[in-house]
């Protein structure tokens, strides 16, 4: 669908990359990879014709819609977040607003042929099932219904991002470019993701730094590196493994290649000042000639991986740390319902949970840098912590300040001898040890904050998303460090390849309770069961949990219903039924009466105003009758 004829994209002497010619097809999903800097971004931009390239074409078929996705769009906070995400299909959204127009200027002129063209328009695009389509992908994206008609302004920077997403893909595109489209989205929501990426039709080009997303969701690979993007078929396990042998390959032919020359070198060194065998020696010297020719050196990698190395000052106790009922609220919102935790020595334990349940909130507490509304947090005998937060750009103020500067600080017994060689294996090399704090990049401080941890001795490491701003290469090098680290690892992350290398206990916080599974992550997913990753299922499973918890506080260990409560249930159950038939009866005959010929042209613009805020009011009641009567039925199943 998308073809690339000898793309190339050059900054002053700098080549990203060159001589690209690629087909993207419909059905395949490409995982767009290469080091921070090496021009993934901008590769997406040329393929969006945001930004032209050096030489070389993309082509795109007429009418094609791409779904596009970037990082740096916050735009209508004054706009209701349904309104944001329908807004992906422009055509669509332009006639809906148009038709919202004419109807509001009704009383003093009507347009009937307009409004009846406008109709169809709505009806060709599919438009009437828009909203119930938007609204699903929000539900699967973790934003409930309830807050669908609120601003976009009242969420936050996270979430925001959210709507963004749901706008591209609510926007029925033909193909889809996405940079880093987990960004700030929990287990579940990535999980539905790769549910929606692997259903979609069309080709699908893919930026993340998830390793386990890219697994689950790449037919195919784009490699940005040696000044190229090469195109490797399977997943991103398969391709690192292909490409480490591709590799390997070419310089095994080049070390062959070499000794042959070695050789022939030998030959002409000692004959070739003897007359008899001059002869010889120039034939063999023309053999090392064309084998030198032949030989292409290699490009470097752009990819640099940095050196993480965790060390502890001496061994804790035995008991790490124990938390006790802790409870948090913010408001009326009670993140923690009494928390108890003990952790040992030598736990890997990884916090899971949706976002906003309160794991960064119990990090916090047990870091001293919250206080719980109940409860108590001990550290054990000869505890040392580091800790890395979330936003750990706190601890860079002020920011004028150099990089070497905030490392020394931590150490400044140390010679800077000292400093800058452990800057140096996190990548900060030269002139970069001395950038301003507020100008790093994510992965520059992140990799800044690991510096200063390592240097610390800490015996007990409590990581708070830290790849979040990591590319693959970082974050592949922390999981080896910290595979080596002897110390207890507490640790909160949605990137589920890195906790499945890492964890060996689960903590998973829900609702209304805690699991502590003692085992690694995929033998929690195996415990829990494939539908625990399902976003839709996990919702309904809550929902039943909800209810069972709710009905045992009210009877008590009583469970048994009396018949005829049960009977009286089943008689609300069926007259809810009848409202739900009546209320999608009167639906149907609405869209019957719009879709009758004339209906435009012979009806006062007040009546169809009139009908069509109807529709809408029948639609909410549906929905709303039928999540009572979904309640119900479960209350039954579960008192019966």
């Amino acid at each position: 669908m998308i073809s690339i004829s000898n793309l190339g994209m050059i900054y002053g002497d700098r080549t990203l990359f060159a001589g690209v010619s690629l087909r993207l097809t419909e059905g395949k999903r490409y995982g767009l990879v290469g080091a921070n800097g090496s021009g993934k971004t901008t590769l997406l931009n040329i393929l969006t014709n945001h930004l032209e390239p050096s030489e070389g074409e993309v082509t795109v078929p007429k009418r094609t819609r791409l779904g596009v996705l970037r990082q740096d769009q916050f735009l209508y906070d004054d706009q209701s977040i349904i309104s944001v995400t329908l807004r992906g299909n422009q055509a669509l959204w332009e006639v809906m607003v148009e038709k919202e127009a004419l109807l509001a200027k009704a009383d003093d002129h009507f347009d009937a042929d307009r409004f009846s063209e406008l109709e169809d328009l709505i009806d060709r695009y599919d438009g009437y099932s828009a909203e119930a389509r938007a609204s699903a992908i929000l539900e699967g994206l973790g934003l409930p219904t309830q807050l669908h008609h609120d601003p976009l302004s009242s969420l936050s920077g996270g979430f925001k991002l959210r709507v963004l997403l749901a706008q591209v893909l609510a926007s029925e595109p033909d193909a889809l470019l996405l940079d880093e489209p987990t960004n700030h989205l929990d287990v579940l929501s990535i999980r539905w993701l790769e549910i929606f990426l692997r259903d979609f039709a069309g080709p699908a080009v893919v930026i993340s730094h998830d390793h386990r997303f890219l697994d689950n969701v790449s037919t195919h690979i784009l490699d940005v590196d040696y000044e190229t993007v090469t195109l490797y078929s399977g997943d991103y396990t398969a391709f690192i493994e292909a490409k480490k042998t591709e590799r390997q390959r070419r310089e095994k032919d080049i070390a062959g290649r070499e000794r042959e020359i070695a050789h022939h070198q030998k030959f002409v060194d000692r004959f070739k000042a003897k007359a008899t065998k001059a002869r010889a020696a120039g034939s063999k010297q023309r053999v090392i000639d064309k084998i030198t020719d032949s030989i292409v050196e290699l490009p470097k990698s752009s990819r640099r991986y940095p050196t993480f190395r965790f060390d502890q000052v001496r061994d804790s106790g035995r008991d790490v740390l124990k938390i006790e009922g802790v409870k948090k609220a913010f408001g009326d919102n009670e993140v923690l319902h009494g928390v108890d935790l003990l952790v040992q020595r030598g736990d890997r334990i990884a916090i899971m949970g949706p976002n906003g349940i309160g794991k960064s909130t119990l990090l916090k507490i047990v870091m001293g840098e919250l206080e719980p509304d109940e409860g108590t947090v001990e550290w054990g005998y000869e505890t040392h912590t580091g800790y890395f937060a979330q936003d750990h750009r706190e601890d860079f103020r002020p920011g004028n300040r150099e990089a070497q500067t905030w490392v020394w600080d931590a150490c400044p017994d140390r010679t800077i001898g000292f400093v800058r060689s452990n800057m140096g294996k996190v990548l900060f090399t030269g002139d970069d040890a001395e950038k301003p704090l507020d100008s790093l990049s994510g992965g520059e401080a992140a990799r800044l904050v690991f510096c200063k941890l390592a240097i610390g001795l800490p015996n007990v490491l409590v990581l708070d998303e830290p790849t979040n701003h990591l590319d693959l290469e970082s974050i592949e090098a922390l999981v080896e460090g910290l595979k080596k680290y002897p110390g207890t690892l507490i640790l909160v992350s949605h990137d589920r390849w890195f906790v499945s290398q890492l964890a060996t206990r689960i903590v998973e916080i829900k609702v209304d309770d805690i699991l502590d599974f003692q085992g690694s992550y995929d033998d929690y997913v195996h415990f829990c069961g494939d539908d625990h990753l399902d976003a839709d299922r996990v919702v309904l499973k809550v929902r039943q949990e909800k209810a069972r918890k709710q009905i045992s506080a009210k009877e008590g260990p009583k469970r048994e219903i009396s018949k005829g409560k049960r009977k009286r249930k089943r008689e609300r159950g069926d007259a809810l039924v009848a409202r739900l038939e009546q209320a999608e009866a009167r639906a149907r005959e609405i869209d019957e009466t719009f879709c009758a010929p004339s209906f435009y042209q012979t009806t006062p613009a007040a009546q169809i105003k009139a009908l069509e805020v109807e529709r809408a009011e029948m639609a909410r009641e549906v929905e709303a009758l039928m999540a009572e009567w979904e309640k119900q039925e479960e209350e039954i199943g579960v008192e019966g």
